[in-house]
């Protein structure tokens, strides 16, 4: 190949990236060294699953796409094999994923994130792992507002039971 048709191959892998960047409301970098083969199929199915895109990138084409995309932050983390996970929908379940793999492999380290473009610490990452799921607030808000009505209906039937107790 000539060196303008390689320029020309990065170019588009940069502005693949650059548009992965863009479009993604989560995206996470990971150091995976150290994983098994396995281990890191296992991590590939819990991510694809979820529809997270996991993918490994040279880390100068990266940095390149996150300039393009308008983030500043990620170069400090773009050092040694890093792969990165990009979730177009769910702000929490790749960090989810990430977090809950990485407490049972020690390998993984998560490194930083991009979360609706702004670059999050690991810490953060961790932190927003550790949130429940959308369904799991949604039904934690429906329990919120049941137990209201649920509290009056028991009040309601002891008043019914009591007055019936004192009528006999």
């Amino acid at each position: 190949m000539s060196n303008s048709k390689i320029v020309e191959a990065k170019q588009q892998k940069v502005d693949l990236i650059t548009e992965q960047l863009k479009n993604s409301v989560s995206t996470i970098i990971v150091d995976y060294r150290g994983l098994t083969v396995a281990q890191v199929t296992e991590l590939r199915k819990q991510l694809r699953e979820a529809g997270i895109e996991y993918k490994v990138y040279k880390n100068t084409l990266v940095r390149r796409a996150a300039e393009a995309a308008g983030i500043e932050g990620l170069e400090e983390t773009l050092t040694g094999p890093n792969a990165i996970a990009f979730s177009n929908e769910e702000v929490v379940e790749p960090a989810k994923i990430l977090a809950d793999f990485a407490k049972e492999n020690e390998a993984l380290e998560i490194k930083a994130g991009v979360i609706e473009g702004q670059v999050v610490s690991a810490e953060e990452v961790n932190t927003i792992g550790s949130l429940p799921s959308k369904d799991g607030l949604v039904s934690m808000l429906l329990s919120v507002l049941q137990a209201p009505v649920r509290n009056f209906a028991y009040a309601v039937k002891a008043v019914g039971e009591q007055k019936e107790e004192s009528a006999e």
